[in-house]
């Protein structure tokens, strides 16, 4: 009798132990850095997807949908993981761009210019997409680059506005969270949702929102958070990461074509203390000082 309950026990953690290690074997995630040799610039990628439905985009039996993950200033783009693996499971191919470099001047605040002296900014991360995505199609042709799903946060939500007002025919949704400086498209072209956070230091610039009545004609949903701005990565804390994972499937399940599949995952009921305000961040700089940016 001990026996069989030594046993039934342990094939219940061997059960156990598959349910929740069987997301994170389901999708992969691959990095490659290519040389724009025209800027003299390496641009880093991270593709996130699912593994059948790699096989089956290498069989040519499908062509994968594909969202563009832009990370935030002084964050990696590596530190998305919760994001690139939420559209992988459901069937996209995720490319995370490393926009910044150890080299890059810091990102400056010039009030009265145009996007407070961003522009330069989503300029280079405009760039970066559009050579990361010409690389992509040579090495991963069964993919969808014509009709990209931008999604970024912060800083990176703007070079994914941003792109999207420049390269209008060729995104078919928009997912911002808390970007605070360039202002939505409102011609209704393409879906569009904004997490938006409850930063007391993060504030959005007057008009990058439109208001309720021009939202609902344009297909903007602005959904408002309790977050704190720096809680929008792996960085945060699980309850902010699943509060983020709840929007987003209700946003991604308009497109019945893609079905999810089983993402389960422990989740933590006491996230611990606020993390605070991120560190800056340069890739390769080996240091950080505690300055709060977008």
């Amino acid at each position: 009798m001990k026996r069989a309950i030594v046993i039934g026990l342990s094939l219940c953690l061997l059960v156990a132990a598959a349910y929740f290690s069987g997301s994170k074997w389901l999708i992969y995630h691959e990095t490659m850095t290519f040389l724009d040799q025209s800027r003299g610039r390496p641009v880093a990628v991270d593709i996130a997807v699912r593994r059948d439905k790699a096989m089956q985009a290498r069989a040519g039996m499908v062509k994968l949908p594909v969202a563009v993950l832009n990370h935030g200033n002084t964050v990696k783009y590596t530190e998305y993981s919760f994001l690139a693996n939420l559209f992988a499971a459901r069937g996209y191919m995720v490319v995370s761009i490393q926009h910044d470099l150890a080299n890059d001047p810091p990102l400056v605040t010039k009030v009265g210019e145009l996007y407070v002296g961003r522009l330069p900014v989503y300029e280079r991360g405009i760039k970066n997409i559009e050579f990361a995505v010409a690389q992509l199609r040579k090495v991963r042709p069964n993919a969808d680059y014509d009709h990209l799903t931008m999604v970024g946060h912060s800083n990176g939500g703007d070079i994914a506005t941003y792109f999207a007002k420049e390269h209008p025919k060729q995104v078919v949704k928009l997912v911002t969270l808390d970007n605070l400086r360039v202002p939505f498209m409102t011609d209704g072209k393409f879906k569009i949702l904004s997490l938006r956070s409850h930063d007391p230091v993060f504030k959005t610039d007057p008009g990058v929102i439109p208001d309720t009545e021009t939202c609902e004609k344009a297909g903007i949903t602005v959904v408002q958070t309790g977050l704190q701005h720096t809680e929008m990565s792996d960085r945060g804390p699980e309850a902010a990461k699943v509060e983020i994972e709840k929007t987003l499937d209700k946003f991604l399940d308009e497109n019945k074509a893609l079905a999810p599949v089983d993402t389960s995952k422990p989740k933590i009921a006491d996230p611990g203390p606020n993390p605070g305000p991120l560190a800056q961040y340069a890739p390769g700089s080996g240091g950080a000082q505690s300055v709060p940016t977008d």
